[in-house]
């Protein structure tokens, strides 16, 4: 068999072009290839090589200024869901569900004495990226109970939302200093703490009347009346959720807290 043995190829110019030598295409200028047939796989650490493709079904690529990477594909944006807690449970993040904002609000103490009223529990609100987290545990805290005159009244429990935030209970009547409101809980972890608002004190032994408990992130307390004294703990459940019980006239029981609760906005992004 015949062979022809050449150490080199060139262009005619031997300026231009490129040249051919010991199995390698050298391009002196920008070597053009109308088409190119591969009978084989492209191998190489240029940055136009494309990441291997199996396993990469339906992904697209991304680049990280560097190279290229295979990524999920977005099918959908904004808000996908809410979800609210007003008792003890778990949070499991639904499919697609990339970051999720968690609002979280804690128990109102409980009402007292005479008109003395309870401080409502706080407020904590916090963006969080799921992409990595399967569940999270919620907690949600009870209310602080009513009480009769000159007695303390309970103090709300807090709400949390695992350990990523968490807002205290408001302090119940009378507890923090006698014929004195209770003062609102706080919050914690979060992106963003508001303390909820303080009870009323009473105005003298001789006044008539509820005195409105401490308002909640969510809203305010219990109705009122001039001269009805357990009118606001006949309805006790007519409140925002964390706000702090109502006062009583003397004689009477103050009214309850209102439970604390916890939601959740799931987004696609």
């Amino acid at each position: 068999m015949s062979q022809i043995k050449i150490a080199s190829i060139k262009d005619l110019t031997d300026t231009t072009g490129f040249s051919f030598s010991g199995g390698g295409i050298t391009a002196v200028g920008t070597l053009t290839v109308s088409n190119v047939v591969i009978n084989g796989q492209i191998q190489g650490r240029s940055a136009y090589v494309i990441p291997a493709q199996a396993g990469n079904s339906g992904k697209l690529l991304q680049s990280t200024g560097s190279s290229l990477q295979w990524t999920t594909a977005v099918t959908a944006s904004g808000i996908r869901s809410m979800q609210v807690w007003t008792s003890n449970g778990t949070w499991s993040r639904p499919t697609g569900v990339r970051s999720i904002n968690v609002q979280v609000v804690g128990a109102g103490g409980g009402g007292s004495g005479h008109c003395e009223s309870a401080g409502a529990g706080g407020f904590a609100e916090m963006i969080i990226d799921v992409t990595n987290v399967s569940s999270v545990s919620v907690t949600v805290g009870s209310p602080g109970g009513g009480t009769n005159y000159a007695g303390c009244g309970g103090n709300g429990n807090g709400s949390s939302f695992g350990g990523y935030c968490s807002a205290g209970g408001g302090v119940g009547a009378n507890c923090a200093e006698q014929h004195a409101g209770g003062y609102g809980g706080g919050g914690s972890g979060g992106n963003l703490y508001v303390y909820g608002g303080g009870g009323n004190g009473h105005g003298s032994h001789y006044s008539y009347g509820n005195h409105t408990g401490g308002v909640s992130y969510m809203g305010g307390s219990q109705p009122s009346s001039h001269n009805q004294g357990n009118y606001s703990h006949r309805h006790e459940s007519h409140a925002a959720w964390g706000s702090g019980g109502n006062g009583s006239q003397h004689g009477d029981r103050g009214a309850r807290g209102r439970e604390g609760v916890v939601v959740v906005y799931e987004y696609y992004g």
